[in-house]
């Protein structure tokens, strides 16, 4: 089979460079006539930590593509997809097809072009970048897995940085989870744990009191639900707990001085969509006065006179030796 790649930049050159080490005819395509210069005079060059190698494979640009195409690998930015398509679809052999290997989802676009039969959709799980023209650094060995936090499948001391951003608070057993993240992180490893507080929040002015929403109803719902919806206050007993040291603590900080009042209003609209009916569920709180509430945070929030906060703890400790 004869693969063309469509956008040789940074992923679509990685994938073909690969290609054509293992034997198959690549035809790589780039709009970038510096780039597709560089491939022909010297090669196309994968560096970094990952692999270095130099393959030899003909580049041209989309205005030299030949008149029929069997496999189109599509790497172009997704804002350019149906340009290129319109360079793609009347070349494409009738048993031709198009495999998306971009960012977003494209295949809508590219289906309307050649027909939906003839996509693929892809997930590409590495990152690379053009350094210059005909060079792409092949920069990581990341990975997506899904894994169950509180009892992690790695071995202990597999890693330097352990992350968690906006999941304890949603764990049945947030210090457990901790706990995990500690056992995978060699010696001397940090940890990162960007660990909510939803009594953190307030606004003014609003007729009924925001503390009556935010120190009243996450107390309710927490145990409601199996989760801590105050972990963050207590991240730094469950460190020392674990025996980590250099604990530190700092906080970011989302307000309407900060942020700009429309997006801050968009975040608890989304806040509300999602969790109101949940809320009325599970605690003794009425629909009316929840719905209320939410509506008068929000117009606090979009109100040039009021004045709303969400501080996020976060808090980092490294592994003792």
């Amino acid at each position: 089979m004869h693969y063309v790649v469509v956008g040789a930049g940074a992923i679509g050159g990685t994938v073909g460079a690969r290609l054509v080490r293992d034997g198959h005819e690549v035809l790589l395509c780039d709009a970038d006539t510096d780039h597709v210069a560089a491939i022909n005079r010297d090669g196309l060059a994968i560096e970094g930590p990952v692999e270095q190698l130099v393959v030899h494979a003909p580049a041209v640009t989309p205005d030299a593509l030949p008149d029929r195409l069997e496999a189109v690998l599509l790497a172009v930015k997704a804002h350019h997809t149906a340009a290129a398509m319109t360079a793609v679809a009347p070349r494409l052999a009738e048993d031709g097809f198009v495999v998306s290997l971009q960012n977003g989802l494209n295949e809508p676009v590219i289906a309307a072009a050649v027909g939906e039969p003839r996509v693929v959709g892809a997930f590409v799980n590495f990152g690379a970048d053009v350094v210059s023209p005909g060079r792409i650094m092949l920069g990581n060995r990341a990975t997506f897995q899904r894994d169950d936090a509180l009892h992690l499948s790695f071995p202990d001391a597999q890693f330097d940085l352990a992350v968690s951003r906006h999941v304890l608070q949603a764990l049945p057993d947030a210090k457990r989870a901790m706990g995990e993240m500690v056992r995978v992180l060699k010696p001397g490893g940090r940890l990162h744990l960007l660990a909510e507080d939803y009594g953190m929040l307030w606004c003014h002015p609003t007729e009924l009191d925001s503390d009556g929403f935010w120190q009243r109803i996450p107390n309710q719902y927490g145990p409601a639900i199996g989760c801590d919806l105050h972990v963050g206050r207590k991240t730094f007993t469950h460190l020392t707990d674990l025996g980590l040291r250099d604990i530190r603590a700092d906080y970011i900080v989302v307000d309407t001085l900060r942020v700009p009042r429309e997006t801050f209003a968009r975040i608890w609209e989304a806040w509300r969509d999602g969790y109101t009916d949940s809320i009325v569920q599970h605690t003794s709180v009425p629909r009316p006065e929840v719905e209320r509430r939410w509506r008068e945070m929000i117009e606090c929030v979009r109100d040039p006179r009021g004045y709303a906060l969400w501080q996020v703890p976060v808090w980092t400790a490294v592994k003792s030796t």
